[in-house]
């Protein structure tokens, strides 16, 4: 009989597939009760590199009689091995059949990963619709920002997370626990998880439609409640964070250290899904961020930690917490990674202190061209500081800048995309005009463009999507706008954002699409060489469904959405109102200047309710 070792020397990257990595868990499985699986529908390297896979690894292993183990989509050639010798799907830390375990969870953190899921399911030889496992089979769950609309992968996952997962999962595993020892009855146990806030069971909904094809309800069955409320963590610096990751023994995608140092955003881009999902504002204290970046170094021997948020040098202490960590840093040789970076919130003091450790290039985010565009998509940011900001950088030593665009934004005119070469133009010009800038270097100016996709939560939800005709004219408009080897450009491919549009404001509908892709092979569609665009248009006709209707529709602010019956604690009369803004070019404070009242103050915590007083739910 062929074991997992014979066939592991016959494949690219067995180190993918072996486990045994440091800092994994090991656990006897005689005195385990509940065996999760962390499925993360996409490569060892991409997994591998998502914070909140190794936050809830570690928690989970933080439980007395719980163990979780990673699982991770093979690639190509694996699964063919596998396929050939009967090896089904497992998990890295056992090796042991994930089909054997109790929970079975995944993480949706795009909607190219649908397939995916259906695959990894049908490897672990696993029917991949909900309604056909019985007791015996594991459950199957997933959380992470594509549950903003669950409703494509309805028919296939037993019940989703909503909203932040350290405390709702805990529960839900207690919960199954319970039920395990007095007598699984899966059936009972979904109702009983539905009262659990935060948790959504999608077959305790009934969806029924209007003859347009809109959705007429949403309805619950069964007690259910008619509305599901996200999950938050009020105080971060009380919640569990692991002291140390697992260290790979392959590069993955992010190879360092990671610390969290806010969830939220105080801007409120309208485009944004995670603005507005993660608020309120909620901050960790510089003494833990400190602790936990320093102790994550220690025990997994990276040299770099990066401080992560939606948008770092928004965190209100940033200098001093600078300040502290160069503190055991700098004599350490560890360098302090800064993404997430605005334009406005990037200081002369902060550019020195970043000076200090190894120099990497700078990235910003103008998302649009022109200022009239940028305050239509509440951008907050003009190319007055934009240039300030760039001569600040050019003076702190830097010479490569990379810059992210979006394409197909509400409101946009050829006069916007040209505007985008125009701003790299301006940036190429400030940094030969600057005499202080690195002599002897060329200036390296890297302009990515992304193709916007509508989101639910935000105030672009009703917008229609440019069609790929029409973005791939923007495209050739900007490549054409060029004119200086100093400034390179990257476009987004609109097919694979198209599909993500389609999924991102889908309904349940969608569910038949998903299983006729992934019973013609497709899966792994991130990839590019894995993404089959004239395919999935094929699969559409094949299912009678138009997938236009979601992708490229406005739709009326009175219709009902997919994801209604979810509550984010973002009101919909404020996302109106701010679409309605985003039509007049106007802008709204960011929530440290007033309080725009969009609901969040619901959540009694986080920095909205400090500034508001008024119960605004």
């Amino acid at each position: 009989m062929v074991t997992l070792d014979d066939i592991l020397s016959e494949v690219q990257k067995p180190a993918r597939y072996c486990g045994g990595e440091m800092n994994s868990v090991v656990k006897d499985k005689d005195r385990v009760e509940v065996r999760y699986a962390f499925c993360f529908p996409d490569l060892y390297e991409v997994g591998m590199s998502h914070l909140g896979m190794k936050l809830l690894y570690g928690l989970f292993n933080s439980l007395d009689g719980v163990w979780c183990e990673r699982v991770f989509e093979p690639d190509l050639d694996m699964e063919q091995k596998m396929l050939a010798h009967q090896i089904p799907l497992f998990g890295l830390e056992s090796r042991d059949p994930i089909k054997t375990f109790d929970m079975i969870g995944f993480t949706l953190q795009y909607e190219l990963c649908y397939t995916s899921v259906l695959h990894m399911l049908s490897l672990a030889g696993l029917p991949v619709l909900a309604a056909d496992r019985d007791e015996s089979m594991p459950l199957v769950m997933a959380g992470g920002p594509c549950t903003c609309n669950p409703e494509p992968l309805a028919d296939f996952i037993d019940l989703f997370f909503i909203g932040e997962g350290e405390e709702v999962d805990v529960e839900l595993i207690e919960l199954y626990r319970e039920h395990k020892r007095r007598g699984y009855c899966k059936k009972e146990f979904l109702r009983q998880a539905a009262r659990i806030e935060g948790v959504y069971v999608p077959s305790l909904y009934h969806p029924s439609y209007h003859d347009d094809g809109t959705l007429r309800a949403l309805t619950p069955q069964d007690g259910a409640p008619a509305r599901i409320r996200k999950r938050i963590i009020q105080d971060l610096d009380r919640v569990y964070y692991p002291d140390k990751f697992v260290v790979p023994f392959i590069d993955v995608i992010h190879d360092r250290a990671v610390c969290e140092i806010f969830r939220g955003c105080i801007r409120g881009c309208r485009f944004c899904q995670a603005g507005f999902i993660c608020r309120p504002v909620r901050e960790k204290s510089v003494d833990t961020i400190c602790r936990q970046s320093r102790l994550l170094c220690e025990q997994t021997g990276y040299e770099e930690v990066s401080l992560l948020s939606l948008s770092t040098s928004d965190y209100t202490h940033i200098e001093p917490l600078l300040a502290k960590m160069l503190e055991w840093a700098e004599p350490q040789h560890t360098n302090i990674g800064v993404p997430s970076l605005r334009i406005d919130g990037f200081s002369e003091e902060l550019a020195n202190r970043l000076n200090v450790l190894r120099r990497n290039g700078l990235t910003f985010a103008p998302e649009a061209g022109t200022q009239r565009l940028r305050d239509a998509i509440n951008k907050n940011l003009t190319e007055e500081e934009i240039l300030r900001t760039v001569n600040k950088a050019f003076k702190g030593g830097w010479n490569a800048v990379k810059l992210y665009f979006m394409m197909g934004l509400p409101t946009e005119t050829d006069e916007d995309v040209l505007g985008i070469a125009a701003l790299g133009q301006k940036i190429v010009d400030a940094y030969y005009a600057n005499p202080d800038r690195p002599k002897g270097k060329p200036v390296s100016i890297s302009i990515s463009t992304a193709c916007l996709v509508p989101k639910p939560f935000t105030p672009f939800q009703w917008e229609p999507q440019d069609t790929r005709e029409q973005l791939l004219r923007k495209q050739s408009l900007l490549r054409g706008a060029i004119t200086t080897r100093k400034i390179s450009l990257s476009c987004h491919e609109p097919s694979t954002s198209f599909l993500e549009a389609v999924f991102a404001r889908g309904d349940r509908r969608l569910g038949a699409a998903i299983l006729e892709a992934w019973r013609r092979g497709y899966h792994l569609e991130a990839w590019s060489e894995h993404y089959d665009a004239d395919g999935w248009l094929d699969v559409f006709r094949t299912c009678g469904i138009d997938p236009a209707f979601y992708a490229n529709r406005r739709r009326p602010y009175d219709e009902v959405l997919p994801w209604d019956h979810l509550d984010y604690g973002v009101r919909k009369d404020f996302l109106i109102a701010e679409d309605e803004r985003a039509h007049r070019s106007e802008t709204t404070p960011n929530c440290r200047q007033k309080c725009a009242g969009c609901g969040a103050a619901c959540f009694k915590g986080g920095l909205c309710v400090a500034e508001r007083q008024s119960d605004l739910c």
